[in-house]
């Protein structure tokens, strides 16, 4: 094929914003040519935007078997993910999940074992932040061996605020049978993500939740998370929806250096050598380590949701390198999944966790579920949220960065 025939399962804010990155001829490999969407509002919406050219359905199956489409993204709530990329699978179609894999890992675990039975699809996930070079070159400096074991990992990321109004703008949001958590299932997917792919997944995971504890929703609004490693090393993760001037903050203490990732700059404090052999050599009992500042380099590039569509088209069409592999998906709601595990049963989890038991709980959650059936959705534009330099360039005149 010379162009793949893109379909949207969802024309909500996620979907939008892709269909309208494939209309305005920033991914050049694929061609809209259908929607679905069971709001029927939303789908005479699209219409209108745009146009008699692409077929439109009330359900994903009936698109799915159209015989219009060669590839699909899934955009639509949480719970239907995993049960819509199989769909997609069994039926030949290529396919892309948004964030998160599912909401719980025996979903995203069953979506991936269907995978391998179809190698001939081109599984992929929305994890755009990995094409952010500050962290693609954190991996790389974390992965290279030259600094040593990873010894401390600490991310807060308090920026991802959201007022009542983003809650009210949707029944599903932040309910537990409509999304399946708060800021870690939503919010927090793309960190999480990052975090194990550059520092590896931990083996235990303790984790204080607070529901709705910033917002009149029944999901997390603010959580604090300890991890450690199999080597011994300890992490501690932040995250709150409910800070109205948050930070973003990554930072990696390793045996020969301390990596910082902060306000669009990746800092390396590398040490003249390594603490290990520091501490074991030096006799001056308050000398502390000599070391050396600076801001590392990168390519500059930050494609964003546009640069992972493209990665796919041209696994697609040419067989080029995911940004993420679907399959991935399943380590970072591991993660989420453990941390609200911790805080259901109050104490700390073992990775992998009992995925029976994390289902028999979420499910308890489910069946109180406060309904939300007299809202009316609202939809906004997303495409300032990730990497846009406005953003950047507002974070940094807030802080005098300049």
């Amino acid at each position: 094929m010379e162009k793949i025939r893109l379909g949207i399962i969802g024309i909500g804010n996620m979907g939008t914003g892709h269909a309208s990155s494939v209309v305005k001829g920033s991914c050049p490999d694929f061609v809209l040519s259908a929607i679905a969407d069971n709001n029927p509002e939303r789908l005479s919406w699209a219409k209108g935007q745009f146009g008699e050219n692409v077929g439109y359905f009330d359900t994903a199956e009936e698109m799915i078997k159209s015989g219009l489409i060669d590839a699909a993204i899934v955009a639509v709530p949480h719970y239907d993910h995993a049960s819509l990329a199989i769909l997609c699978i069994e039926n030949g179609i290529h396919v892309m999940v948004e964030k998160p894999a599912g909401v719980y890992t025996k979903q995203a675990r069953e979506m991936n074992e269907v995978a391998e039975k179809h190698p001939d699809i081109v599984f992929g996930m929305m994890f755009n932040q990995r094409t952010n070079c500050l962290y693609r070159k954190l991996r790389e400096l974390v992965q290279s061996g030259n600094y040593g074991r990873i010894r401390r990992t600490n991310w807060i990321v308090t920026d991802w605020y959201r007022c009542q109004a983003y809650y009210n703008s949707g029944g599903w949001r932040a309910t537990w049978a409509g999304e399946g958590g708060g800021v870690l299932i939503n919010q927090c997917p793309h960190q999480l993500d990052l975090w194990q792919w550059i520092c590896g997944m931990p083996k235990k995971v303790q984790a204080h939740l607070h529901f709705g504890k910033w917002h009149d929703i029944e999901v997390e609004d603010d959580v604090t998370a300890y991890v450690e490693y199999e080597n011994g090393a300890t992490g501690v993760f932040v995250t709150t929806t409910g800070d109205g001037r948050g930070s973003n903050r990554l930072e990696i203490q390793m045996d020969n250096a301390k990596f910082v990732v902060e306000n669009g700059k990746l800092i390396m404090d590398e040490f003249e050598m390594s603490e290990p052999e520091f501490s074991a050599t030096n006799t001056d009992v308050f000398r502390s380590l000599k070391s050396k500042l600076k801001e590392v380099e990168t390519d500059g590039e930050n494609p964003q949701h546009i640069g992972v569509l493209n990665a796919w088209g041209g696994a697609i069409l040419r067989g080029e390198k995911l940004v993420a592999h679907g399959s991935e998906g399943i380590n970072g709601l591991m993660l989420s999944n453990a941390m609200h595990l911790s805080a259901f049963l109050g104490k700390a989890v073992e990775l992998p966790i009992d995925e029976d038991l994390y289902y028999e709980e979420l499910m308890k959650r489910v069946k109180t579920s406060r309904k939300k059936d007299d809202v009316k959705a609202v939809f906004a534009d997303t495409s300032n949220t990730y990497g846009d330099p406005k953003k950047q360039e507002m974070i940094e005149e807030h802080y005098k960065l300049k």
